[in-house]
């Protein structure tokens, strides 16, 4: 698991130099489902100070393999949505400021900017929890239930992906567009793209980016 490793601690630091969190605030997880192992970053540590080494192995019923610290306190909601959503390798959550903003009003992000396509129709919203709970592993794995990002209510973000460069972008471009969305109703009333203008979105994001 040394490349998840060292991938891991990667975006880890493209978390910080983005903006997408501050000191080692959210997680990120890589699984390899051939190993039934993941690979998720540890408690409490910067993102700038882990190591591939000190990132945590784990597998598919939670339980410990490697790593000297401990794994991250969502690790739960990591573990429900690879149980979930099969076709999910990689987990990114984030307390980026605009998305967390929107969380934190309580709102969804509604497709102002056609980019939300990278969620899905629309960002649901998680009703809140402590976080590191099983409520809010349940919430988030409920609200995720169709989509590749949801806002997580009074906290932040979390996107998914095949891989976690997917994984990354989503939450990258969501929190753009929660950026948009929350600048647009500062001044006005945002005009929300309908039902069937979304609808072709996503159909050409079915293959946006595959080569």
């Amino acid at each position: 698991m040394l490349e998840q490793r060292k991938l891991v601690v990667e975006f880890g630091r493209k978390l910080l130099a983005c903006g997408l969190t501050t000191g080692s605030g959210g997680n990120l997880s890589l699984v390899d489902r051939r190993r039934g192992l993941l690979a998720i970053t540890p408690s409490g540590e910067d993102y700038l100070e882990i190591t591939p080494g000190r990132v945590v192995l784990v597998d598919l019923d939670g339980d410990q393999v490697d790593g000297p610290g401990r794994p991250s306190s969502e690790l739960g909601f990591h573990l429900a949505l690879y149980q979930e959503r099969p076709e999910v390798n990689a987990v990114v959550h984030t307390h980026s400021p605009y998305a967390t903003t929107l969380a934190c009003l309580g709102w969804e992000l509604p497709p102002a900017h056609y980019l939300v396509g990278f969620a899905g129709p629309k960002v649901p919203l998680a009703p809140y929890h402590t976080y590191g709970t099983p409520e809010l592993a349940r919430a988030v794995a409920e609200a995720m239930q169709g989509y590749n990002a949801a806002l997580l209510a009074n906290h932040g973000l979390v996107a998914v992906g095949d891989t976690l460069s997917r994984a990354f972008a989503v939450a990258e471009e969501i929190e753009f567009a929660a950026r948009v969305y929350y600048q647009a109703k500062a001044v006005g009333e945002p005009r929300i793209l309908s039902e069937g203008q979304m609808r072709e979105v996503l159909a050409k994001f079915a293959t946006y980016g595959r080569q």
